[in-house]
């Protein structure tokens, strides 16, 4: 309930903000403070180029990738959440981004974040969950996070178009 709480609290700053750079960095804030985990990236759909791109990565700068990519291209196509806990074993983990930025991945959630006619219009992804490795209970609290900020970032999303 305390996580509740907690994402009850970030709506208040939420819905003050509206600049698209800001409200991702927020987004991306309260995601790693609800799981404990070190980054996270909120990757944008843009299916005229098929690609999934982010504004901003903690600590890497932009990373743009195609649609059907990686373990956060899975979760685009399967509209499903990953739950990653071995990445470097899972054939779909792009490990050049790790090796560009010089960050290890030890574990990795991704949750797609749903438009207001259920199409994916982005993609949260969690990595390097402190002391332990992700489990269904973060799962079920991003998945109820991304559908609390989806309606104000599809908003955030359309106004930037």
């Amino acid at each position: 309930m305390k996580k509740f709480n907690q994402i009850a609290e970030f709506g208040k700053k939420f819905m003050s903000m509206d600049n698209m750079e800001n409200i991702l960095e927020l987004i991306a804030q309260e995601a790693k403070d609800l799981v404990n985990a070190q980054r996270c990236s909120i990757f944008i759909v843009d299916k005229e180029d098929n690609l999934l791109w982010t504004k901003l990565s903690d600590g890497i700068g932009r990373i743009v990738i195609g649609i059907d990519a990686g373990i956060v291209g899975a979760t685009y196509e399967s509209k499903e959440p990953q739950l990653v806990n071995n990445p470097y074993e899972d054939e779909r983990f792009l490990p050049s981004i790790d090796k560009k930025s010089g960050f290890k991945t030890k574990n990795m959630i991704t949750v797609p974040i749903f438009d207001s006619k259920r199409n994916v219009m982005g993609v949260m992804q969690l990595l390097n969950k402190e002391h332990s490795d992700f489990n269904d209970d973060d799962l079920e609290l991003l998945t109820f996070f991304a559908n609390y900020v989806s309606g104000s970032l599809e908003l955030v999303l359309l106004n930037e178009k």
